[in-house]
């Protein structure tokens, strides 16, 4: 049964919410429950949703309960050393099977009626097997819990309930290009260092995930303290010395993107230096992309092509998102005692309702780098991410704003604009690979997101 809610939008709330023509988006769209309610159906129950990394239950029976859209779901590694994904529901009465975020468990025990389930979510009866607790109208095989379909891709755990949908690789489509650059470009591939870290934001999902799609704008304000307090930035001009990192390459497809900043941008805010006129195999030597040691780089370069070694070299991708709602930072990032060092972060923004969502926080580092260097990263990544980071305390102090503004009569009228369109402007030397925007950043890939957001609402209309 459908609850009726009152909505905003006079119509279809989706034909409704996008202006193509005008490249505007209702703000009605970070509030309205019935809109809601629809996203959880048709982008939620669609689309492949990150959920982790497997390193964070490397053992059979570890596992760690996470969020599909409001769905919990188990992610346990089975014995067949396999990760399965189920919906963490008892078919019998509903309650959660699963009450702890984690642990490991050869069998998972309904605590209401003792139901019992392996970790790859097949039934194994009922307590006093002799009376059939279970029914005799269906059988075990049909018990089991509700199965979402799994790809692990570079260690990172994805999952969907779209089992007849585009596979992971389609997903992303030439986006993975980019991607497999920071995912799959050692041999032994990330670690996550240690359980996420977890806040719920007054806010609406969206207003962090269109964020994700490569919002240079806000760097130039919203950012503005760390250029002016030495953060980040170095000694030597740049082309545009109050925001330097606007300058760059953005990449987008599927509405997943990345912003690739120069590599001698990057060094001249971190460090005051510039390594400009180098070869790439110079440049790489210099400085290594984030997270990655001089030890790394022939690992680095037999596992990636020469395209892809020339993007690290020239402008790596540094900062983006996963459509629908995954975050990622592979950045250089300040310490305490202002030295150098680097972040590798994720986030997964999840729903819990029109006006929350949580904020999922991992931080990484290669596996086979010292461990002095994965404390070190870790230390880079909470000084400058997360709940405690000085860079994205920044950001979380927005979204709730605009959530706030959606909630106002008036405030739901206005329109969120994404007019300033650079256009497709690839650079003679890069990969002919995903739509490429290059220069001052604007609102192309932003855009893209809300398109890709668009076309997934209105495939079931």
């Amino acid at each position: 049964m459908r609850i009726n809610r009152r909505s905003t939008f006079l119509s279809d709330p989706v034909s409704d919410l996008i202006d193509v023509e005008n490249r505007e988006v209702s703000v009605a769209a970070l509030h309205d429950p019935d809109l809601y309610e629809l996203e959880m159906e048709r982008i939620f129950a669609k689309a492949w949703l990150l959920l982790g990394h497997e390193s964070e239950i490397p053992n059979v029976g570890d596992y760690v309960v996470r969020l599909m859209g409001e769905d919990q779901v188990i992610v346990a590694r089975a014995a067949d050393g396999q990760v399965h994904v189920s919906l963490n529901v008892c078919p019998h009465r509903a309650m959660h099977i699963c009450i702890a975020d984690s642990g490991n468990a050869r069998v998972h025990k309904c605590i209401y009626h003792g139901w019992a389930f392996r970790p790859d979510g097949s039934f194994i009866g009922a307590p006093i097997e002799k009376e059939k607790m279970h029914g005799e109208i269906k059988s075990k095989e049909q018990l089991g819990l509700k199965k979402a379909r799994v790809t692990v891709y570079g260690g990172l755990v994805f999952a969907t309930w779209n089992h007849d949908g585009p596979t992971l690789e389609d997903f992303l489509g030439d986006m993975k290009f980019y991607y497999d650059m920071l995912f799959c470009r050692t041999d032994g591939g990330l670690e996550i260092l240690g359980p996420p870290q977890r806040l719920t934001i007054d806010a609406n999902w969206k207003t962090a995930g269109e964020q994700s799609a490569c919002d240079g704008f806000h760097t130039l304000t919203l950012h503005q303290s760390l250029l002016e307090g030495g953060a980040m930035a170095g000694e030597e001009n740049t082309e545009h010395e109050s925001a330097p990192a606007m300058y760059g390459v953005n990449v987008s497809g599927n509405g997943h993107s990345l912003r690739c900043i120069p590599a001698d941008t990057s060094w001249a805010m971190m460090a005051g230096k510039t390594h400009a006129g180098m070869t790439d195999d110079e440049r790489l030597e210099l400085m290594p992309p984030p997270g990655i040691t001089k030890d790394l780089l022939p690992q680095v370069r037999k596992n990636l092509s020469a395209e892809q070694l020339h993007v690290f070299a020239k402008a790596p991708p540094v900062v983006g998102g996963m459509f629908p709602n995954v975050n990622l930072l592979f950045i250089y990032s300040p310490l305490r005692d202002g030295t150098l060092g680097s972040a590798m972060v994720m986030h997964s923004i999840n729903p819990k309702g029109p006006e929350k969502f949580e904020w999922v926080t991992y931080f990484f580092a290669e596996k086979d780098t010292p461990e002095e260097v994965k404390a070190m990263m870790r230390a880079a990544a909470t000084q400058g991410t997360g709940t405690s980071g000085v860079i994205e305390q920044d950001d979380s102090d927005t979204w709730p704003h605009m959530s706030e503004s959606a909630r106002g009569v008036i405030g739901r009228t206005e329109t969120l604009k994404y007019q300033a369109i650079l256009g497709e402007t690839r650079p003679d030397d890069w990969p002919d690979k995903a739509k490429v925007y290059s220069g001052f950043s604007k609102d192309d890939a932003q855009w893209n997101w809300w398109l890709a957001y668009r076309d997934l609402m209105l495939a079931e209309a």
